[in-house]
Formats: structure tokens, sequence, C-alpha cells
């Protein structure tokens, strides 16, 4: 029986399958054909729609095929029959009878068709197939719920995601190179992971205690160094007093393991003389040797520097007792590139020979040799050579000046205006000069240096009984006089305002001046304010401190001097407070609120006359005009009589925190009270009216009903003070 017969014998189907099977006829010419295993699906499914397969209008489906090969359209329904190949072989009545048991139902079909195998079911009845569920038709609600699950499995699957742990190992180190060695320490305690990061030797490449070296133990900190030994570059120990067991006990142990160091310092360590001596063999890359202060440092130490240290730029071996000129020797001999020598108070700086050595080398840009036995001759040979070749013309030594930018001699007692001269012509580029208690240096020798020294910046002269103004005068007219930045003249009993004026009215530059002891006046105070204003200037930033002035111990120097340092850290000139107004513009909504707003606004009298009048239709941007603070960009720190010194500090922190206003008060008060304690001392017929004045001050001040703080109501009447 074919397939048109199978058709007849069964009932015609109802209008509304009938109906639904055109839909989804019409449908699927609407929409494209799909390819694979979508569409065999949609066979199977149009194939499940319909309740009979015995109907003839219907069409063949999609996944039928009329070449005369096997499909799942065109299976038996008989128990015995099965189709493998011409469909018209089909008979309806045979189903589809599947022995799950036979050892060959798993084989491939004839045909090469797959056939699902079926077995004996329930509902299954002649005319229908329910289809597995897993091709079933499912609805949109029951499509979404299954995407929804599926997705939060898979996200509950996935993998988390560690950020930390998932990092290279060079970007931990990086993030962990920017805590502190104390945080460094602490984070080291959350695991040993962490532990391992954070004792890693890439992070102590540098270990600087002078931030916690008294608040760390001689265990921890050798476990720091034993730890990042082979990556130490800088070490400085400077006040770890608590390794002077370590350093006998493990100090062959630390050299062993710190062979890379460039840098390092241990002044005020208690090292052992054998572990100073063992640490210096191993490493010899050194630049930078910082032994100041230890009594376990010899001469045979120097020998070590210089036998095994040539890249060595600067050693500072001062207060080392043990050490002379004849270890010294060595070192600046063997060491072409030094450049930076700190041996203060060193014994044999009056040998001639080092300082022949210094000269032929000329590399020494710092040379500190202050409390030294350094004489004029040797200071000569330093500076000129031994039996230089003298210029007929100019009577000057013939020789290569000198590089030398820092020198520092005080407290050298055997150095005259001899030794001192023989700097002029020969250290041009000298940059700071300390001079300071070399009693017996006087103007001519520090005059002709002055004149010849165009970079200095650092002057320092105290404690020089026979320097007087002339000093200072010939530094007002001087080549460095633009470029002076700090002077001391302290204890120069013999300097006053003539000669500290002028240095005011010449030098732009200065930073810090001391004049305690000295025989200057509120004159040369004034002369500061002055200086500071015009070079400040005024603006909109907070104060800073410019200028740093030491006027302790000066007879001459009034409260009224200081009054006018204080009264100018908060002068700012009308001028400048009545600059044009800053107008800021808001983007306003049209509305009648608004518009209403507008107008009341252009209508008052107090608004700007570039203000623009709002429109009826439109509302326009408003304008607010506010005023901005200036303040002087730069004031004084005064350092002044201990009675004073507590008000003048408040006044500048007052000044520095920009609230000029109490700051003002303040002087004023303190003025007022001067004024009336000054008049009590000297006695008088107005005494009575003197008391009274004091006990006014001493009452309490009103409330400001503004700020909320209190005041004194201001009172006009003149200067009080001059």
């Amino acid at each position: 029986m074919d397939r048109m017969d199978v058709s007849e014998s069964q009932s015609p189907a109802s209008p509304a399958s009938a109906m639904s099977g055109q839909i989804a006829l019409e449908q699927q010419q609407q929409s494209p054909k799909p390819k694979g295993p979508k569409r065999l699906l949609q066979g199977l499914q149009r194939i499940s729609s319909s309740p009979s397969l015995v109907r003839r209008t219907r069409s063949y489906s999609a996944g039928y095929q009329r070449d005369r090969k096997a499909s799942l359209s065109c299976v038996s329904l008989s128990s015995s029959n099965q189709c493998w190949g011409d469909p018209s072989t089909v008979t309806p009545e045979a189903p589809l009878i599947a022995r799950s048991n036979s050892p060959s139902s798993n084989a491939p079909t004839p045909g090469g068709a797959r056939v699902r195998v079926l077995g004996t079911l329930p509902n299954v009845s002649q005319a229908t197939v329910p289809l597995p569920p897993e091709v079933r038709a499912r609805s949109h609600s029951m499509l979404s719920e299954t995407a929804v699950t599926a997705t939060s499995n898979e996200t509950t699957s996935k993998r988390k995601i560690d950020f930390w742990r998932d990092l290279p190992d060079e970007i931990k180190m990086r993030v962990l190179s920017y805590l502190s060695p104390k945080d460094l320490v602490r984070c080291s305690l959350v695991s040993k992971e962490w532990y391992s990061m954070c004792f890693d030797g890439q992070l102590w490449s540098r270990i600087d205690a002078t931030g916690f070296y008294d608040r760390i133990s001689a265990d921890a900190l050798l476990k720091i160094i034993i730890g990042a030994g082979p990556f130490v570059r800088d070490l400085n120990l400077r006040g770890c007093v608590q390794l002077r067991d370590k350093w006998i006990a493990e100090g062959e142990r630390i050299s062993d393991r710190c062979r890379n160091v460039v840098n390092v310092s241990l002044e005020g360590c208690r090292v052992d003389k054998t572990a100073i001596q063992f640490f210096l063999l191993r490493n010899a890359r050194l630049r930078h040797i910082n032994l100041s202060g230890l009594t376990t440092v010899t001469n045979s130490a120097m020998k070590i520097i210089a036998q095994t240290c040539a890249q060595l730029e600067t050693l500072n071996v001062s207060w080392c007792a043990n050490v002379d000129s004849k270890g010294l020797r060595r070192v600046v001999q063997a060491c072409p590139q030094l450049r930076d020598l700190r041996a203060g108070e060193i014994r044999g700086f009056d040998n001639e020979a080092l300082m022949l050595d210094l000269f032929e080398r000329n590399t020494l840009e710092r040379l500190v040799i202050h409390r030294t036995d350094v004489t004029d001759e040797s200071l000569k040979v330093l500076v000129q050579g031994k039996d230089p070749e003298i210029d007929v013309l100019t009577d000057r030594p013939i020789v290569p000046p000198r590089k030398l930018r820092h020198l520092d001699l005080h407290q050298c007692g055997r150095l005259t205006d001899a030794g001192v001269s023989s700097l002029a012509h020969n250290v041009p580029e000298l940059q700071a000069l300390q001079l300071s208690q070399c009693t017996e240096l006087t103007d001519n020798g520090i005059v002709k240096v002055l004149r010849t020294t165009p970079q200095l910046v650092h002057l320092d002269m105290e404690d020089l009984d026979k320097v007087t103004n002339t000093v200072l005068q010939e530094l007002a007219q001087s080549p460095c006089a633009e470029r002076l930045e700090h002077l001391n003249i302290s204890f120069c009993e013999n300097i006053s305002d003539h000669g500290m004026r002028p240095v005011l009215r010449s030098c732009p530059r200065l930073r810090s001046i001391d004049m305690d002891n000295t025989r200057i006046s509120d004159l040369s105070l004034v002369e500061a304010c002055s200086l500071v204003r015009r070079r400040g200037g005024y603006g909109t930033n907070l104060p800073r401190v410019g200028m740093r002035i030491a006027v302790f111990d000066c007879i001459h120097v009034t409260w009224a001097g200081v009054l006018e340092v204080l009264s100018s850290n908060v002068f700012v000139p009308w001028t400048v407070k009545n600059k044009q107004p800053i107008v800021s513009v808001q983007e306003t909504t049209s509305g009648s609120n608004q518009d209403h707003e507008d107008d009341g606004e252009t209508s008052s009298p107090s608004s700007s006359s570039g203000s623009i009048p709002a429109s009826g239709s439109a509302s326009q941007p408003r304008q607010h005009h506010h005023q901005p603070r200036y303040y002087p960009q730069e004031i004084i720190q005064l350092k002044c009589f201990y009675g004073w010194q507590m008000t003048v500090d408040e006044h500048t922190k007052r000044v520095l925190r920009g609230d000029l206003a109490a700051a003002h008060r303040l002087d004023r008060k303190w003025a007022d009270y001067m004024v009336a304690t000054e008049g009590d001392a000297t006695g008088g017929v107005g005494s009575r009216r003197r008391r009274r004045r004091v006990a006014r001050l001493l009452e309490e001040d009103e409330d400001d009903p503004v700020t909320g703080q209190r005041r004194r109501r201001a009172r006009s009447g003149g200067c009080v003070v001059m």
C-alpha cells in the first residue's frame, strides 16, 4: 500500500487542524529554511503537531527526501516491518517495535538513517508518536527559565578571580615598594606568602633606619639585613647602637651577605674594629662612606679603603680620634674620584704633604676641616701649591683654579688674614664659606675673598670680634650680593645698622639672617620688612615664611621694632583689597519663581551695574560677585627676646593659616599692653590712667555676633607706638 492509500483510509482532518497546518506552512515558507540538526527538529515538530498521519492534504515534512533514501517521516508503524528504503512500502498498521535487548540494535542501518528505538509505551497509539522531551517544542517562558538557569550555573561554576594572587610577581613587588619599612614588617604577619614577599630582597635595596632605629629590635634589624643582603645598595644604620653585640657575633656573616653596598653610613654605631675592616674588604663598590664619630676606625681602615674602594667619592671621618693625616693621605692618593672629604677634628692638617696631594688631585668640591690644626702655610699649599709661579703684573700665583664649592674652616684658631687671603682669585666656584670663631680674622682677609667669589650663597662670620661694618658694606657691593641667601653675623659686636641696612637693600635673595648680640636696631628690622614685601608681593595663596631673622639679645631692638615686623606680616594695601571682584555665572531654570527672583536681584540697589535684567520670555543667568581674599605671600619669622617670643609665635601661626584679622587683633592688644607696661615702668603723672588701661585690657571682651569669637571694640586715635 503506498502513501496515498494510507492517507485515504484515515479519517479526514478537522478544519482546525487544517488551518493550523496551513499557518505553519505559511510561516515555514516565509522564514529561511534551516539546515543540519535544526532542519531535522523542525520536521519532527511538524509531524507531532498533526493528530493524523493519513491526512491527504498534508505536505511532506522538511526532513523527507524523495531520492529514495530512508528518513524518519517514512517509518512504519507495523511491529514486523521496518522501512529502510522505499517510502512507498510503509504500512500504517505496523507499529515500530525496537528490540532494545537485541545485540544488533546499535548497529548502523542499511539506509544510513538513524532510527529512534521505541519500547512498549502505554500512551503510544497507531496514529501518533510522541517526541522525546529533549526535542519537544517549549514555550518562550520555559526557554527563558532554562537560559537563566544555565547562566547561573555557568556563573557559579566559573572560577572566582583573586586579583592579588593573579598579579605577576613583578607588579606585586612594585606595589609593595611604596610601603615604608614599618608597614612592610606589619604586612609580613598576614600569611606565609606575604611573609616571603615582604622580606624579598628587591624591597630592601635601600635600608634606611633613621626613622625607626629606636623602635626596632636588634634581631629584627639583623634579620632584614641578612635577608636582603645581596640586594642592599644603600645601608644607613646611623644610631643603631643595639647592633653592638650583633656586629661582634654576626659581623662576618653580615659582610658575607652584603657584598654589593654602594652607600654605607655607620655614624653613631658601636661597631667592632674587626667587623668594620671585614665589611670594607667585602665591598669594593663603595662610593659614599660615613664613619663619623667611630673610635674603632683607625688608619688601618683607611688603608683598606685605599686598597679596595677605588671608586670612592665621599668620605666622612669627622671626630674619628684614631685617624690622622697619614691615613687620609693614602685615601687621597688611591681614590682619584674623591670629591667630598669631611675630616673635622682630625689631627695632621698642618702637614703640607697632605695638602700638596689635595692640590695635585684637585677633585675636591667639599672640604670640611673645622676644629683642626690647619695653618696659614698649609692652607696656601692647598690653594696655590708649593713654590708656584708668580705673575709679574698682578703679583698672583699662576695655578689652576680650585673646584671647591664648600669650605668649612670654622673654629680653626691658627688661621689669620694671610691664610684666608690666599683664597682670593683661586676659588671662583665657592658657594659656602664658614669662618666662624676664627678670632684672628679681620676685615682685610675677608674683603679680598668676597670680591672674587661671585657664586657665594652662604657666609658664616659668627663670633668675629675684629670684623666691622666695612665687611658688610663691601658685601653689598660685591658680585655675590645678588646670590647671597644666608648670612650669620651673630656676636659680631662691632656691626650695626650702618653695615646691615646696605646689605638688606642690595641682597634681594636673603632668606636667613642671624644677628644675635649685635648693635643693630629697629631700623634694620624695618628695612627687612620692606625687602620681604617688595619681593613677595600679594596674592590669594596662604602666606609662607620668606625670611628668618634672629635678633636675640640685641640691646637696640625694642618692642616697637618687633611690632613693626608683626604689622608687616598682616599688611595688605587697599589697592590690592579693592581689586575687581570675581564674577561667577550660574545657569538658572525658566519659571515664574525664578523670574521673580531675577527681577528682585536686578531691582536691588546693591546689584552691580553690569548685571543683565531678566526678560519675560526666558530667564537669564545669575551673576555672583565675591571678593577674593589677598594675603602677603612672604612673611618674616622672628626670634627675639624670650618675654615677647610667645606672642610673636602665636601671631605667626595665625598669619600662616590665613587668619589675618585675628593676627591683627593680637598685635593691637599687645601694642596697647606694651604701651601701658612700659609707661608704668618709667612712672609719672599718668600712672593711674595707665593702670586703668591695663585693667580694661584684662577684662572679658565682647562676643562677636558674626563669628562667635571674642573681640574688643576697635579704637581710633592714631598711632600708639611712634
